[in-house]
Parts: C-alpha cells; sequence; structure tokens
C-alpha cells in the first residue's frame, strides 16, 4: 500500500519507516524541514507545514496514499504542551480534510495511554474518562486536544493509538538521557507512597502496532501497552539501579511539585496504567517486550 506518514523524523516515526518498507509498504514522509528529508529513509519524502491546510492538502494529493498516518508531536521547548495540541487539534483537521479530498481509504493516528481521570481502578481500559478537567492547565491542554483528535479520528472512522509510555533510543527513557543521569546522580526522588502507575510500551512495539493498524481494517480507539502496569515505587527504583545510581528518596508531594512539576509527580502518585486487552484481541496485536526488560535502558 501507498502510505503517508506525518511526524515521520520523530522518535517513533523514525523506527516505523523501515516497518513499514519492510512490510512492502511504499512510504511517503511528510516533513515540515527540507533538511531532514535524508534521515527519514522514506521512499519519497514531501515538505509541508501540518498547520498550513493548503500545504498539507497538496502534499497529501501529492502522496497519492491509501492510508496517512499521523505521528505529528512536538515535544521539545519550553511549549510543548501548546505546540503539540495544535498539532493534535489543528493539524488532525488538516490531515483529515486533504485526506478526504485525495479519497485516502484509512487515517491511523497517534494518542496516548496516559491521560485518563485519575478515579475508580488502577488499570484501566479505552472506556475510563480522560483528565480533561485537570487542575494543571499544561496538561488540561493536552488531554484536551487527545481528546479532540480522537473524536475527530472516529468521525473518520480511523483508529487512534493511545501509546504507552515509550522507552527505547531516542526517548526520555534511554540511557543517555537527562532522565537517567539525574537517576544516576540521585536527583529523582520518589513522591509520596509512588502509587502511580505507568504502563510502559518499546518504541520497536509501538512501530509493530502501527503496521498492525496500517494493515487492518478495524477502528477505534486502543490503547497499546506492554502487559505489565507498574507504580512508581517500583519502576523507579529499578531504573535508578540500571543508571548506577542510589535508591531514590522518597519526598513529600506537595515539595516535589514545586522542584519537578505538576505533570511528573502526577505520574508518580495518580496516574493510571492501561490494560492492552482490546488491542490484543481485536487489532491482534500483543507486544514484543511484554514487560519492561532487565536492561529496558539499554535496549
Amino acid at each position: 500500500m501507498r502510505v503517508a506518514l506525518a511526524g515521520a523524523t520523530g522518535v517513533l516515526g523514525r523506527a516505523l519507516v523501515p516497518v513499514l518498507r519492510a512490510a512492502g509498504h511504499h512510504v511517503t514522509a511528510l516533513v515540515r524541514d527540507p533538511g531532514a528529508a535524508a534521515e527519514t529513509g522514506a521512499d519519497d519524502v514531501l515538505t509541508a507545514d501540518a498547520l498550513d491546510p493548503r500545504a498539507v492538502q497538496a502534499a497529501v494529493r501529492s502522496a497519492r496514499p491509501e492510508v496517512v498516518v499521523h505521528q505529528l508531536s512536538a515535544l521539545r521547548g519550553t511549549d510543548s504542551f501548546e505546540a503539540t495540541a495544535r498539532l493534535r487539534t489543528e493539524g488532525t483537521a488538516n490531515l483529515i480534510a486533504a485526506a478526504t479530498e485525495a479519497g485516502v481509504r484509512r487515517l491511523v493516528a497517534q494518542s496516548i495511554a496516559f491521560a485518563h481521570e485519575p478515579v475508580g481502578e488502577w488499570v484501566v481500559d479505552e472506556s475510563a474518562p480522560l483528565y480533561v478537567d485537570a487542575p494543571d492547565p499544561g496538561w488540561a491542554t493536552t488531554v484536551r486536544a487527545v481528546a479532540d483528535l480522537e473524536q475527530q479520528v472516529l468521525g473518520t472512522a480511523g483508529i487512534a493509538l493511545r501509546y504507552g509510555t515509550l522507552y527505547g533510543p531516542g526517548t526520555r527513557y534511554a540511557p543517555d538521557s537527562p532522565f537517567s543521569a539525574a537517576l544516576a546522580r540521585g536527583r529523582y526522588p520518589i513522591a509520596d507512597e509512588g502509587r502511580g502507575v505507568t504502563s510502559f510500551l518499546h518504541v520497536s512495539d509501538a512501530a509493530q502496532a502501527t503496521l498492525a493498524a496500517v494493515e487492518s481494517t478495524v477502528t477505534g480507539v486502543f490503547h497499546i501497552t506492554d502487559d505489565d502496569p507498574v507504580p512508581a515505587a517500583t519502576w523507579l527504583p529499578e531504573f535508578a539501579e540500571l543508571a548506577g545510581g542510589p535508591p531514590p528518596r522518597t519526598l513529600p508531594a506537595n515539595m516535589l511539585r514545586r522542584m519537578l512539576g505538576w505533570t511528573a509527580v502526577h505520574q508518580m502518585t495518580a496516574q493510571r496504567g492501561a490494560t492492552n486487552a482490546r488491542a490484543r484481541t481485536v487489532l491482534g496485536w500483543k507486544p514484543a517486550h511484554p514487560s519492561r526488560h532487565p536492561e529496558w535502558t539499554k535496549r
């Protein structure tokens, strides 16, 4: 099939291009920066700013895709919440309009599996409510944009993949990341009892799930996570040991909000994990890394 991939230069986009090509698909990368063309590894590269509807329409029309894959994000920089929210709302709308005009049969879009309201069970399925009224403005903006993206995608009979917290090369949890360095120096404490649950996902598993979605006809929202949701009190000490650091100290959440920010403390104290049961049974996907590996930071 012909696949147009928006976000081909991101962490997941870079992992996804070779997976799609190995499966026999023709990949056209839609990139904003012409200078990034060489690094995509795609069959073709077209330049378009996702927030420019005319440019997106022209690029999609030129690519002639059967499937559009939306992996757009802007997770670096001080305004990453707001920039990524615009890509999830305006960028999604532009991609859908262009895909509709070009007669594209399917849209596969990136969402997140850690945006649930902190109520009820600690591990939830896709029916759990999203935290659209979070007290932190940045996180509220993020979750509302996620909800908007999913609503737009479902309106096209597309599929939204809620990826878990990514680990592997190029992620926050890579061994050469600032986060790993902070743990190695003993500078990343655990908030309160560390009951918040994280569902992790290796980048390569995210790419394989996206391939499954491209080749499938099912629609809806799916959690794409490993099999082992884990509380912060468990995974942070494991990570610190692998990073060569001391066991993390335990400090009050109120103190850490001032040090690390609201989102980090929410992850450690209240975040819900996500079950992948629906993706296994309906999408027919399962992770090759069902649980975090003993050397997960090195992968």
